[in-house]
């Protein structure tokens, strides 16, 4: 089974419950017993609390169970009320509320979500959502992004050395959107296959090679500080990562 064929199956959308499920543990287990000190502590995200971050996480699960709700009636709804600054006024909100009532709105948040995702099945997966302008299964991927990446972004017990395989090799295909024009990037990871990232068509004029762990190369990829350390080469020689554009988001440009 080649590269494209594991990532088929790895991100079927009937993996997908299972996936959310697991991330959604995860975060919930990493945020568990957090005191005001922790909570109001720094994140990995630069200028956001961990407390920022954990309203950041409910807000996105409370707008996609929105997402799923309607579109079970056949209709479409904003993902956030007042776009991004109903977005933002929302997280410095929930940021304020005690410690007790943040983390058990996000349980109760991140489980619903969960749950909705989980009752979902055949058509349904491709039903229309206003999120991207794409389908129910790009808002249960957009979750699972959102779990994952979030939980190591608490900088607590997990790191992206935790994100597995599967979720690495996603990434690499959703976030091909951030490669500069002009320029391939031959991800080799170590022990696997080297797979060439090249956002819009022609020839490039100029290829970066980039070696080191799978996880910190979609930990780069992704925004964050990989913990391992990557090489990048063109032509042989030393040379810095290449500058990445956005994320490829309008709404939540912090993942």
């Amino acid at each position: 089974m080649n590269t494209s064929q594991q990532e088929a199956l790895q991100n079927d959308p009937r993996n997908l419950p299972e996936r959310l499920a697991d991330a959604g543990r995860e975060l919930l287990a990493t945020a568990a017993g957090l005191d005001d000190d922790a909570l109001a502590a720094p994140s990995v995200l630069p200028g956001w609390s961990r407390g920022f971050v954990l309203a950041h996480v409910e807000g996105v699960c409370r707008a996609m169970t929105r997402q799923l709700e309607y579109a079970a009636r056949g209709e479409t709804v904003d993902f956030y009320d007042d776009g991004s600054d109903g977005r933002n006024r929302d997280i410095e909100r929930r940021a304020q509320r005690a410690t007790e009532e943040q983390l058990h709105s996000l349980t109760d948040a991140v489980s619903t979500a969960v749950a909705v995702f989980a009752g979902v099945t055949g058509s349904e997966w491709t039903t229309r959502i206003s999120y991207r302008d794409g389908t129910v299964r790009d808002g249960a991927l957009a979750l699972w992004r959102e779990l994952v990446i979030h939980a190591s972004d608490l900088g607590l017990r997990r790191t992206s050395l935790d994100w597995d395989n599967a979720f690495c090799h996603y990434l690499f295909e959703f976030l091909e959107a951030r490669i500069p024009a002009g320029t391939a990037i031959k991800l080799q990871p170590l022990g696997e296959q080297p797979r060439t990232l090249l956002s819009g068509s022609g020839t490039p004029a100029r290829t970066v090679v980039v070696t080191g762990l799978l996880q910190d190369i979609a930990a780069w990829l992704a925004g964050r500080q990989p913990l391992g350390g990557l090489n990048a080469t063109a032509a042989a020689d030393g040379v810095d990562l290449p500058e990445l554009l956005p994320w490829p988001s309008a709404m939540a440009p912090r993942g």
